[in-house]
């Protein structure tokens, strides 16, 4: 384990190590201790408490116990685990771990998973069909969005069984998790029932899986270079364009549109989803209307070209402005600052005594622009000036008592223009919610 700090981490560096109390991380904390003077590191250590197991007061005063023999600071946090999440226990606790994880204030975050930990995750990334990346398991060290450390993995080229052996020759003291033992959950299966039969019949099959887990790592990072080759004729911004992606193979377009949903932090959709967007973005009329449901988010296909964006909020009333400096504008998701101007914006005297509310589009509303101009459908009018179809149901709408004065990105009412030297009010969108102050809106004076 050693060679894996020297390769990672430089001297004065500020570890950090996940403690659960169980062997694997209890043999790391006894090598880190043992090897803290001549690499010159600080260390601490983090114990979650998920509250899930009757012991678990007492695998936290076993982990501090410890810690202070080696002279270690602990961190302790409990977590509430809601038990009936959709996801699962498991994924419940481990969202609730990483969320602990991230705030870490540390260069490097040490988790002690190990060789026998990689082999089973190859195998049910392989069950779940999983592609290279998925197959590639756990990455020695590993740079997650919005974490503050960077994860270290020092054991994966250690068994469980060499970790034992050291324990023993170390006498350390460890706890065992009695939902370690639970066939309800599917890694346990495979670590209680399967693993020890490949082993019986394929000796040395853990060490061979989290070998052939560093091969798919390394597929995957060809495919990644593959992907910004690819991209870099195809991806300009937050566009992909879809004729690019049409004059690739089959392979290179689905690992381009991966590539694509990956940078913008998402997780990957199952194959079927995948291939069926691929699909409707290349097979589409060039003025067709596409859109993919990816979940949180949606894939659109607008003049040309694919992008993402967040899938639409649920329909919600408009609100009732009453006056207040800034408003939370449900239906938009957006906030609309009311900013007092002079000579420009809605006209302040129509919108006294009026009924204000503000909203999102609900279909067949006409505005004029201009004292002469046309009564115009806003359909025709975002259609004029390019705004995506994902942003149409998005745009906040101001009415004034059942009459569309004002459509952001669009323009003012003629009806409601203040003119030269009139009192106006500009509405502005801001991202978010409105300031601390909302729940006592601060009035415009």
């Amino acid at each position: 384990m050693a060679d894996v700090l020297v390769r990672h981490v430089p001297r004065g560096a500020r570890l950090a190590l996940a403690l659960s109390g169980g062997l694997d991380s209890m043999a790391l904390l006894h090598v880190l201790g043992a090897l803290r003077d001549d690499h010159r590191f600080t260390l601490h250590t983090v114990h979650v408490h998920h509250g899930l197991s009757p012991q678990a007061d007492d695998w936290a005063d076993f982990c501090a116990r410890h810690c202070a023999m080696h002279g270690v600071t602990l961190a302790v946090h409990r977590v509430t685990v809601t038990r009936d999440d959709a996801a699962g226990i498991e994924a419940a606790a481990r969202r609730l771990r990483h969320d602990i994880f991230a705030e870490v204030d540390a260069d490097f975050l040490l988790t002690a998973h190990q060789q026998d930990d990689q082999a089973e995750t190859l195998l049910l990334q392989l069950l779940r069909g999983a592609g290279p990346k998925g197959l590639a398991a756990m990455p020695e060290l590993q740079r997650r969005s919005g974490w503050r450390a960077v994860q270290l993995r020092p054991l994966l080229g250690i068994s469980r069984a060499q970790l034992r052996d050291y324990a023993a020759a170390h006498d350390l003291e460890w706890v065992e998790d009695d939902s370690n033992v639970d066939m309800r959950y599917r890694r346990n299966a495979l670590r209680q029932e399967i693993m020890p039969r490949l082993a019986a019949h394929f000796p040395g099959s853990s060490a061979t899986l989290a070998r052939a887990a560093g091969l798919q790592a390394e597929a995957a990072e060809l495919l990644d270079e593959l992907a910004l080759i690819d991209a870099a004729g195809a991806v300009a911004g937050a566009r992909l364009d879809c004729a690019a992606l049409a004059g690739l193979t089959p392979a290179r377009a689905r690992n381009l549109l991966r590539h694509f949903i990956a940078r913008h932090g998402l997780p990957m959709p199952q194959a079927r989803v995948l291939d069926e967007a691929l699909r409707q973005l290349l097979a589409a009329r060039q003025d067709a209307r596409v859109q993919v449901n990816l979940g949180p988010w949606s894939l659109w296909r607008f003049r040309g070209g694919a992008y993402l964006a967040p899938s639409l909020p649920p329909p919600a009333p408009p609100v009732r402005w009453r006056g207040e400096a800034a408003l939370w504008v449900p239906a938009a998701g957006v906030t609309v600052a009311m900013q007092p101007v002079a000579g420009a914006g809605l006209r302040r005297a129509a919108l006294e005594n009026a009924v204000v509310t503000l909203g999102a589009r609900t279909g067949g509303e006409r505005m004029q622009l201009t004292p002469d101009g046309p009564h115009r459908s806003l359909k025709n009018l975002m259609q004029e000036r390019a705004v995506p179809p994902w942003q149409r149901a998005r745009l906040p709408l101001l009415w004034c008592d059942g009459r569309l004065a004002w459509v952001h990105g669009i323009g003012i009412d003629a009806a409601f223009h203040a003119g030269p030297g009139e009192a106006g009010i500009q509405p502005d969108v801001q991202e978010g919610l409105p300031g601390q102050d909302s729940e006592r809106p601060r009035v415009l004076s």
